[in-house]
């Protein structure tokens, strides 16, 4: 088939969103990825180790089922030359990737695996474009669940002539004024071929048809591969939010990313966290915005930190794969990453929508600011409304939910409130609940049924 031909293909409309058989993909994905503790220092032995320990510190009875080997993982030397397969890197997967599957689907797991919408893949190893049908059908061969495709090493034919301005790099940090891009100088995002202008200025939309531009259809050419496959298998675009993927990716796979990566640093969660909170209506059943990876575990974030990072992640109801050494982690960590009234809001079967911000606090609504985001969020569950408030200060905090001010709430109302972080009934609640909050940290409540005091 012709580039033009493929091209013409792009411009078709879209469909409401990527629905894979027997719900896959309907809720957010939940599970481990190699990536963040291990870059490509990654073999079966770390990938089993992962998916012992999702079995045996109580992340599989907590909903917990993807065990994903990321970058890496085949040979350096190339394709098979008459297959044109991926080949395995031997010493690091001596079973093969099938092999390592198999034992991860013995413990009633299901397992993911890694390529590039590129020429390699970001680590430099063998990617798929131009192979999409051959990987798909390999993949599928070993009974892999999950793909995580991402978007390193285009050839330059296969590069937009402009790009979204948030595709560059800096945008997460220097951001937007009254809804147009601040960025004074256009950047590839993919640095191994020459700038590109930026389409438009506008953002989070900005009128552009991406749709018909050459990122998206080399992520639709491999999600139409997969769909050819006689197995189900999730589709997770890593496109680090290039040409606003929120407006066309719901229709491609079953999740996308909306930014560059996180690392372990409050300052980069923060950045993820402020981008996201302007995207939440684009996130709903079968397709979601993904912030990226967890760092719960990682580098040297406060407790208050990571309570705040995870709650956020799945109140928003992202996507929740965590990227730490799971032996590694302490009670604190565990009990964050196994909170039952996040994962019941994430995974809710019956409301799809995530919550968002009702109020941004310290600055005036809609304001873009990387270092202080939303502060106030709820969302509605099949269990009651969900309110977070989050002190993004580095010193304590008194912070009130106000009912008037939050969506889902009767103003005048009277509810029953739950402390999501210790399960602790905090009675019948009139009017306001008020929370005092150490540096960094999150309060979640969950308001239950209305009640009576007295």
């Amino acid at each position: 088939m012709s580039r033009a031909t493929l091209l013409a293909l792009a411009a078709l409309p879209a469909v409401l969103g990527l629905e894979l058989p027997g719900g896959v993909g309907r809720l957010p994905a939940l599970g481990w990825n190699s990536w963040n503790a291990y870059g490509c220092d990654i073999d079966s032995a770390k990938i089993m180790q992962a998916a012992n320990a999702v079995v045996s510190m109580g992340f599989k009875d907590a909903g917990y089922n993807y065990v994903n080997s990321d970058d890496c993982w085949s040979s350096l030397d190339g394709r098979d030359p008459t297959t044109h397969q991926l080949v395995p890197n031997a010493t690091k997967f001596p079973l093969g990737i099938k092999g390592v599957a198999d034992q991860v689907h013995g413990l009633g797991l299901k397992f993911g695996i890694y390529s590039s919408a590129g020429t390699i893949t970001c680590g430099r190893y063998p990617a798929s474009l131009g192979y999409e049908m051959v990987d798909a059908y390999t993949f599928a061969s070993w009974g892999v669940d999950y793909l995580k495709y991402d978007n390193c090493f285009p050839s330059e034919e296969w590069v937009d002539d402009c790009f979204a301005c948030n595709g560059d790099p800096s945008f997460d940090s220097i951001g937007k004024v009254n809804g147009s891009c601040t960025n004074s100088t256009p950047e590839t995002p993919y640095y191994s071929v020459p700038k590109r202008p930026f389409c438009a200025l506008e953002w989070p939309v900005d009128g552009v048809n991406y749709t018909a531009k050459y990122t998206a259809l080399r992520f639709r050419i491999m999600e139409n591969a997969l769909l050819a496959q006689n197995r189900t298998i999730l589709y997770s675009l890593c496109e680090w939010g290039v040409d606003e993927p929120w407006t066309w990716a719901n229709a491609t796979g079953n999740s996308w990313r909306m930014s560059n990566d996180i690392n372990p640093s409050w300052s980069r969660i923060v950045q993820i966290l402020n981008v996201n909170s302007f995207l939440g209506e684009y996130t709903n059943f079968y397709g979601r915005n993904d912030p990226d990876m967890l760092e719960v575990g990682n580098g040297n974030l406060t407790v208050e930190e990571e309570r705040t990072h995870f709650a956020l992640w799945a109140m928003m109801k992202a996507p929740l794969i965590m990227g730490t050494d799971l032996t590694k982690l302490n009670a604190s960590q565990v009990a964050i990453l196994q909170n039952k009234y996040l994962l019941a809001f994430n995974q809710d079967s019956v409301v799809g929508e995530p919550a968002m911000p009702y109020k941004w606090g310290v600055n005036p609504d809609y304001t873009f600011n990387s270092t202080f985001p939303a502060q106030y969020w709820s969302g509605a569950s099949s269990n009651g409304t969900m309110v977070a408030m989050f002190n993004p200060f580095n010193q304590s905090r008194t912070m009130t939910a106000l009912y008037s001010e939050i969506p889902e709430l009767d103003a005048g109302g009277c509810y029953d409130v739950a402390d999501a972080w210790t399960g602790a009934d905090m009675g019948c609640k009139e009017n306001s609940v008020n929370v005092t909050l150490a540096a960094h940290d999150t309060a979640v409540l969950l308001f239950g049924a209305k009640c009576i005091l007295g």
